[in-house]
């Protein structure tokens, strides 16, 4: 059977099911039943007799809704490939902008210490540690659930991320760091469970419950955790944190209530939906929760 015309079957099977993407996702199943890059499947031969019936199967399961990563064991961020499956929140392009921040802040202030806490599949810390050049900051990566820490091991395997097992919320949790970190970068469980029925079942049925909702009003991780990471940082270290558009105001709002952080503002993703928060650490003499304009 022709590729195209295996991809346009793929296709159809795909929209009817609903899935938002249904060519993207038909010929990122081709390529990697091909095992070639998307990009080149223009060029690529026709399909053997058993790679149609593996690439059908594939294509039956993710009409399920099954996640397309799921089914690859894989996930882009940026310039990383992630190993991803059941038991790990699969990283978002949203949250690319973060990281973008937290590069930048890094090029101004080569080397020091960077902690990703919440760190899931490792797609924060790891990017921190791949693409900043040298002096490559310390990275430090912390998650409590058992799965999830599977996951982030084998991404963070020979790398020089140091994987921690901990509570974010925990003072206890890298103790030995407080008031010495430079950066602090977060992606928490955010969305609220009243938003749950809103969302697509690639999100209800198979991310991981304990990784997307945080609570009744999405805040029950990011109201403990804005005083751990204040005992984190030193004075002028920076924090970033994303969250749900609704909480646009209500954030930078909790961040400011602390009372020892300044510069805190608010940033937008591509779409222009408030996606994320940042914060600078003010010297304990001077604390005064500025917001930025």
């Amino acid at each position: 059977m022709r590729l195209s015309e295996l991809i346009g079957e793929a296709t159809a099977t795909l929209a009817a099911a609903h899935v938002a993407s249904p060519r993207v996702d038909a010929e990122l199943l081709a390529a990697f039943v091909i095992g070639v890059p998307r990009s080149r499947l223009l060029g690529a031969p026709n399909p053997t007799p058993a790679q149609v019936d593996q690439f059908r199967q594939l294509v039956t399961a993710r009409a399920t809704r099954r996640p397309l990563q799921h089914l690859t064991g894989t996930a882009p961020f940026r310039h990383l490939v992630l190993r991803v499956g059941p038991g790990v929140f699969v990283p978002r392009p949203e949250t690319e902008r973060l990281v973008e921040w937290g590069l930048d802040w890094l090029r101004a202030n080569p080397g020091g210490k960077v902690v990703d806490l919440c760190a899931g599949s490792g797609a924060i810390a790891l990017s921190m540690a791949a693409e900043v050049p040298e002096p490559v900051p310390a990275v430090w990566a912390v998650e409590w659930d058992a799965a999830a820490l599977e996951w982030l091991r084998r991404n963070a395997a020979g790398t020089p991320v140091m994987v921690v097992a901990g509570d974010v919320t925990d003072p206890g949790v890298l103790s030995e760091l407080d008031g010495t970190v430079d950066l602090v970068l977060c992606n928490p469980p955010y969305v609220p469970e009243v938003g749950a029925a809103g969302l697509p079942p690639e999100v209800t049925d198979h991310d991981p419950h304990t990784a997307v909702f945080g609570g009744t009003d999405g805040l029950e991780i990011i109201r403990p955790l804005i005083s751990r990471v204040a005992g984190l940082l030193r004075p002028g270290g920076a924090f970033a944190v994303e969250h749900d558009d609704t909480h646009a105001y209500v954030v930078p709002t909790l961040i400011g209530a602390d009372g020892r952080f300044t510069d805190i503002k608010l940033h937008h993703d591509l779409a222009r939906r408030p996606r994320f928060t940042t914060a600078t650490r003010a010297d304990p003499a001077s604390a005064d929760g500025r917001l930025a304009p």
